[in-house]
């Protein structure tokens, strides 16, 4: 599951996790996009230290047999964590989806958390990268989709992978999990509160000329995108 930051995807990740036949998988090439950029994040050190650099070692631990008894492997990816000159073919083995928002409530959430945030912070050009990358086309889902009726669109993915649905992936205990990355007590507090998907409601988008111009810069990306997005 590929997103951009301030969208569902770790309440998407908690989904998963609660199904008893599924491991997951925190963010793996965090690491590795903190290590190359340079950035500065909360907990560089901590996240540096806690996963491989590798981009190449991160995808061969997504490939190792999951452990017994396990039979399901979700893998949260943030798109922003890609390079623009990494090759992408790896991604073919692995069944993938994408999980897109609008750009101007990404924006507007981004800020908030962020001093500053430019176009390829919030995902959407790289989704467009995976989205060319691929052989077929994946499904995308939009997350103002998702939350009016969550349900619907889990029970489509779990028919699209051959899994059976299950209503542990509606709610799930609050509160925090071992899989969950080091950097979690920076970002996760409404997660470890939540206990399910929280309903779709309208939200606030009054943005700087600056964060402006960002969203309209990724706006034809989630366009192109949105076109192609699953309707249940």
């Amino acid at each position: 599951m590929w997103s951009g930051p301030r969208n569902i995807s770790t309440a998407m990740m908690r989904a998963w996790e609660n199904r008893p036949d599924t491991v997951v998988v925190d963010e793996p090439l965090y690491a590795a996009y903190l290590l190359r950029t340079g950035l500065d994040h909360p907990a560089r050190d901590e996240v540096i230290a806690s996963q491989p650099t590798d981009p190449d070692e991160v995808v061969a631990q997504l490939r190792e047999p999951l452990p017994e008894g396990r039979t399901v492997h979700y893998a949260k990816h943030m798109t922003h964590h890609l390079d623009a000159g990494q090759d992408l073919g790896w991604v073919r083995d692995f069944r993938t989806v994408l999980l897109v928002r609008d750009p101007a409530e990404v924006v507007a959430s981004y800020v908030r958390s962020r001093e500053a945030c430019e176009p390829e912070d919030i995902g959407l050009l790289q989704q467009v990268w995976l989205l060319d990358a691929l052989d077929e086309q994946p499904p995308v889902i939009d997350a103002g989709d998702f939350l009016r009726d969550p349900e619907a669109h889990l029970r489509w993915l779990c028919d699209w992978l051959g899994i059976p649905f299950t209503d542990r992936m509606l709610s799930w205990p609050a509160g925090p999990r071992d899989s969950d990355g080091v950097w979690a007590p920076h970002w996760y507090d409404a997660v470890r509160a939540s206990t399910g998907f929280a309903a779709w409601r309208p939200r606030e988008t009054d943005l700087s000329a600056h964060d402006a111009a960002v969203a309209g810069a990724c706006r034809p990306a989630y366009e192109r995108l949105h076109a192609l997005r699953l309707r249940v």
